[in-house]
């Protein structure tokens, strides 16, 4: 490294917010980047292991972007990390940083910032306009479908053009995107950097067809008929219920629902005010402590809601982990969202028994009982604590749970595809091959819930596998 001691002689600089009370007026970004990245650059240790890179699950080559930018050669910085990485300004911006977690300088103190300086180095490369289209000007002839226009989708379909082949992604919904446009808010990421993104591709020759539901508007084997090669990257959409008492009534809904009217509402689409999803005014019981229900609690707070309370049915985590036990693995400690800085209650070890409605079918109120958790026989169990119930006050509940497995209806029954234990779609991550002849899967479609990053990583692995088996060798990195 160029500056062996750096981590040493300088502080870790965060990012700076815009103050809680001018924030939650609007849906925009509201961080500023550190001034100095080349000093944040310098604080990567020679470390000889770079465990960073291993914990990356696209294994970016961070100690050797953090070296050029600390000796101000940003333009080799962004040729470094587009290497590994095909949107950078997408996981400078929602990527929860497993790499800093298994820095080698988070063993004895402050992680480097790598999360900053990767959206630094992007967001360089836009301005200075490095980050241009790559156009392959011979075709290789081959036809390939890729159904989903998340992480996965995306990152495969540029790998695919780029390697020469005709790309058609086909989407759903009425813009592309996936969850990162529909599921994530646009305070944590605006959707122009999507939209900037998509530009260069489709220079680079990708096709994006919206309102496309494959296996609901048209059948699926459609696309086996007209492409050489099909990618499934639809992601992991089934959300988990909670199937008690009352589920029936008005005023619960799937934190989805709220994040994508949302963004519709930005996007200025008209949403009747009959249909509107709205916490203003209302007690918010957001059920789910991750980060779904972060951005659930974030959006709640822009509409101006009068109380909201986010409930964990898992014990409340340790501040400081014990990172002798820990590193690097990522670690179960306390995080608070800057959501949830703007204001919410918390509570831990919480599960829901009943939900309590009025005469004309709304939700005022849900019934919970504290949890405890115990090992038996090497497992976890919970058990309800005696005498512990109590009430909330509820108007709105969000149900932010999770994901439980792709949505089974339409294609995947269609196609017949195997599935592993948990409800994905059956495929491996050295040829993404599904028990269908020419049928790929990446992302949550095959792996079940998981991060944008792993997403991109799964999306470039498959165009690898792709490009392998329509010309029988790759060049694609994977």
């Amino acid at each position: 490294m160029g500056k062996p001691t750096g981590f040493k002689e300088y502080a870790r600089e965060e990012l700076s917010y815009a103050p809680t009370a001018d924030r939650i007026l609007h849906f925009n970004e509201f961080y500023t980047l550190p001034s100095d990245l080349a000093t944040q650059g310098a604080r990567c240790m020679d470390c000889g292991i770079p465990f960073c890179h291993n914990a990356c699950p696209i294994h970016n080559v961070i100690p050797d972007w953090n070296d050029l930018v600390y000796k101000q050669d940003w333009r080799r910085a962004l040729d470094a990390l587009h290497a590994t990485n095909n949107f950078p300004e997408f996981t400078g911006r929602i990527c929860p940083a497993p790499c800093e977690e298994a820095c080698t300088v988070n063993l004895i103190g402050d992680a480097v910032s790598i999360k900053n300086i990767e959206l630094a180095i992007v967001e360089r490369g836009w301005r200075e306009g490095w980050i241009t289209p790559e156009v392959m000007e011979k075709k290789s002839g081959n036809k390939v479908a890729i159904v989903g226009s998340g992480p996965a989708g995306l990152a495969c379909a540029q790998q695919l053009a780029r390697a020469a082949h005709e790309v058609v992604v086909f989407e759903k919904a009425d813009r592309i995107g996936g969850l990162m446009r529909y599921g994530i808010p646009n305070f944590k990421f605006e959707k122009r950097f999507i939209d900037r993104r998509l530009a260069q591709m489709r220079a680079e020759g990708v096709d994006f067809r919206v309102n496309a539901h494959v296996g609901v508007d048209f059948p699926a084997s459609d696309l086996l008929r007209e492409f050489d090669a099909v990618v499934l990257a639809g992601g992991a959409e089934k959300p988990r219920d909670l199937p008690v008492p009352g589920r029936e009534l008005k005023g619960i809904h799937f934190a989805l629902e709220l994040l994508t009217q949302q963004t519709k509402i930005l996007h200025g689409d008209a949403v009747p005010d009959a249909e509107r999803i709205s916490a203003a005014g209302k007690h918010v019981v957001v059920i789910g402590g991750g980060d779904t229900g972060s951005d659930c609690i974030g959006t709640s707070n822009r509409h101006g809601a009068a109380s909201i309370t986010q409930l964990e049915i898992l014990p409340k985590p340790p501040v400081t982990p014990d990172k002798l036990t820990t590193w690097p693995d990522w670690p179960n400690k306390l995080r608070t969202s800057t959501s949830q800085e703007e204001g919410c209650e918390r509570d831990f070890c919480v599960s829901t028994k009943r939900f309590i409605g009025n005469e004309a079918g709304q939700v005022t109120a849900i019934e919970c009982v504290r949890v405890h958790w115990e090992q038996e026989d090497g497992r976890w169990r919970m058990r309800e604590i005696d005498d512990s119930s109590f009430t909330l006050k509820a108007d709105l509940v969000l149900l932010a749970m999770g994901f439980v497995h792709p949505v089974h209806e339409g294609m995947v029954e269609e196609l017949k595809l195997e599935q592993d234990a948990r409800g994905n779609v059956a495929a491996n991550t050295e040829d993404y091959r599904t028990n269908i002849d020419k049928v790929f899967a990446a992302g949550d479609m095959r792996s079940g819930q998981s991060l944008v990053v792993r997403a991109i990583a799964e999306g470039r692995g498959c165009a690898a596998a792709v490009d392998r088996y329509l010309t029988g060798s790759t060049c694609l990195p994977h």
